[in-house]
């Protein structure tokens, strides 16, 4: 009697024994985004552009100087891309020297990086776009700049205010850069 009522009290434990347990995967917070639109950039500086509205247009603090500086802000992202912008006079400033400064931002980064994908484009309005891309562990993920090589030099680079790893931010990445190519075709400078 007392085995029959110790195999009936231990058939639930060897039943649930049985299943097969596994570990969730680590999983991180999700990201939704919104679909892509456009803003003109205000009147007042040598260029004009579409930027997202997701953005937000901010003077730069870093070179105060630099009036025609300026970052665009994605709060929701912790992420900002600073667009430099360089007259080329071709006696103190030439667009060698600027094409060269802008690869060796882009050339710090390789010690850091997996890969540096490059690639030459024209906009629709004529001028040269040169797209840098960015693998690894990096502090700026994409990077380009925009030049007429007369008379203009546009450059652009996006940082994240964050230490989360890049493939946890790969959504947002791919986000904003679709905005950065956008905004690339819709570069005009002003005369």
């Amino acid at each position: 009697m007392r085995k029959a009522i110790y195999l009936v009290l231990s058939l639930p434990l060897f039943a649930s024994c049985e299943q097969n347990f596994l570990p969730k995967p680590q999983g991180y917070n999700r990201i939704d985004l919104p679909t892509h639109s456009f803003l003109k950039l205000a009147e007042g500086y040598p260029y004009t552009l579409d930027y997202s509205e997701y953005a937000q247009v901010e003077k730069d603090s870093f070179n105060l100087t630099e009036d025609t500086w300026i970052n665009l802000n994605y709060a929701d992202f912790g992420a900002k891309v600073h667009l430099t912008y360089k007259s080329i006079d071709g006696e103190n400033i030439d667009f060698k020297s600027l094409s060269e400064d802008a690869f060796k931002l882009t050339a710090k980064h390789q010690k850091m990086a997996y890969g540096i994908e490059e690639a030459i484009l024209v906009t629709p309005e004529g001028y040269v776009a040169v797209v840098a891309e960015l693998e690894g562990e990096v502090p700026t993920q994409f990077q380009f700049f925009v030049t007429d090589s007369t008379q203009h030099f546009l450059r652009g680079a996006l940082y994240f205010n964050t230490a989360m790893k890049n493939d946890s931010l790969a959504p947002v990445i791919e986000y904003i850069k679709v905005d950065m190519a956008h905004l690339m075709n819709s570069v005009k400078f002003l005369d």
